[in-house]
């Protein structure tokens, strides 16, 4: 009885198993031309980001994500050819489940990963360009999926995470052709401003690098402390940090030459300190002294006359007093 019924139920599953051979073999045909198809993929996304001049190993990362993706959506169809009562709904949701506990478990890595797929794919900026990022600057070397490798002026390699480039203003120096550059200076105020103006921008279209359009300005931008306050602009190309350097050596030192030897004035802030150390009569006195402030309708009597004054009204005071007393 005991036999029978084992023995039946081994045929049962003989027949199940028997049932599911063609759809496994079916499955495991999907599956090896998922394969097929995931590594065509890899190969074309790979081709597709060089040429969008994005690095080697960006471009293989890529490739690799979306190769991954493509054996993930075979093998869901596979395993629903395979196991008929498992539906495609059923393998998402777990899927949908696990994703969550993994989000929640590497959040930070998953967002510089998205971030970093966001910045190969819409290139705010590419290989080369010269960026500054919060109060880091320097040439992108390299865009990794986790974080953009940064070259620094003085020859040092920053690590910015995606994330942080993705959501924070970044500003791009090399975006565009050519890029303006300025200086301030000062003229005396007793100085022609038109001739100031025609002899720095002379000074400047003589500059190396300095391009001739558009053309060098020279505008006043206020009346200082010293003197007339000016800003000299000119362009430059191509943009980049060590020809914007030297650039404006070249310009400030040219614009100097040419102003001194025009006879224009580059003052500096002076200050004029008064010392009353009441050695004179005058002193304190605004209505003799040589120098200060001017005495004004009502100025104030000077430190040594309220003494002597006060010296005076007590002198008289003990004199009438004795005479009183007497």
């Amino acid at each position: 009885m005991i036999f029978s019924e084992a023995l039946g139920r081994l045929e049962g599953l003989g027949r199940s198993t028997a049932a599911l051979v063609p759809g496994l073999v079916i499955a495991l045909v999907l599956f090896g031309i998922g394969l097929l198809v995931a590594r065509g993929v890899r190969a074309a996304v790979r081709r597709a980001a060089e040429m969008r001049e994005a690095s080697p190993g960006s471009a293989a990362v890529l490739g690799r994500i979306a190769g991954g993706m493509t054996i993930l959506v075979s093998f869901l169809v596979a395993a629903s050819v395979a196991f008929p009562s498992v539906s495609a709904a059923d393998l998402f949701n777990l899927l949908g489940i696990g994703g969550v506990a993994i989000g929640f478990a590497f959040r930070d890595v998953l967002q510089n990963l998205l971030a970093g797929i966001l910045i190969l794919l819409t290139r705010p900026f590419v290989i080369g360009d010269q960026i500054r990022a919060g109060s880091h600057e320097g040439t992108v070397e390299d865009v990794w999926v986790r974080a953009t490798v940064l070259r620094t002026y003085d020859n040092q390699r920053i690590l910015i995470p995606n994330a942080t480039l993705f959501v924070d203003k970044i500003t791009i120096m090399t975006a565009h052709d050519k890029r303006r550059l300025a200086f301030p200076l000062t003229i005396g105020n007793g100085d022609d401003m038109r001739e100031a103006r025609r002899v720095i921008i002379e000074a400047l279209r003589g500059t190396e690098g300095v391009l001739a359009d558009p053309v060098p300005e020279a505008l006043v931008t206020g009346l200082g402390a010293a003197g007339v306050d000016m800003t000299a602009r000119f362009w430059i190309d191509p943009p980049r940090r060590r020809d914007a350097v030297d650039a404006l050596d070249h310009a400030i030192s040219n614009v100097k030459d040419a102003l001194t030897a025009a006879g224009i004035d580059l003052p500096y802030p002076t200050s004029q300190v008064l010392l009353h150390d009441q050695t004179e009569a005058a002193d304190g006195d605004r209505t003799r002294q040589r120098e200060g402030w001017p005495a004004g309708k009502s100025p104030p009597r000077a430190r040594w006359q309220v003494l002597r004054e006060d010296r005076e009204d007590l002198e008289r005071k003990d004199e009438a007093g004795k005479q009183e007393r007497v």
